[in-house]
């Protein structure tokens, strides 16, 4: 079931194959003795299809969006660290990992977008529930 899941599911699939890169890039990072890196790129880049796996069964709109949000920002912080591992000297080449980084960034804003504008309102309170 968890297969056919990511098989119909955009931002698991995108995200899921991404991940499967991201280890033999970490591989390479390791070979070279780069473990701090390694283990961020790692821990943030599964992170991304870890949380837009958990909002598949968000407890509502808002928590959806939350979830969907994480995502994202993780994206971004993976996108930091592959900046990092581009601009240092002796890294591997990682530019085929921003193409498939960028269009998962695609993917997540569209699912934000498309989310916000079918319920506006109940976004909206979700920022004022005391």
């Amino acid at each position: 079931m968890q297969k056919n899941l990511l098989e119909n599911n955009a931002i698991l699939k995108l995200s899921f194959d991404f991940f499967l890169v991201v280890i033999k890039y970490c591989e390479l990072l390791d070979e070279n003795k780069k473990f701090i890196i390694s283990k961020q790129l790692l821990r943030s880049a599964t992170s991304i299809g870890a949380n837009a796996m958990e909002a598949q069964n968000a407890e509502s709109k808002s928590d959806f969006i939350h979830k969907i949000k994480i995502a994202a920002k993780e994206a971004d912080e993976t996108q930091y660290w592959l900046l990092l591992c581009d601009y240092a000297e002796k890294y591997p080449d990682c530019k085929s990992l921003f193409l498939k980084l960028e269009e998962i960034q695609k993917v997540l804003n569209k699912i934000l977008g498309t989310a916000k504008r079918k319920n506006p309102i109940s976004y909206l309170f979700s920022f004022f529930i005391f």
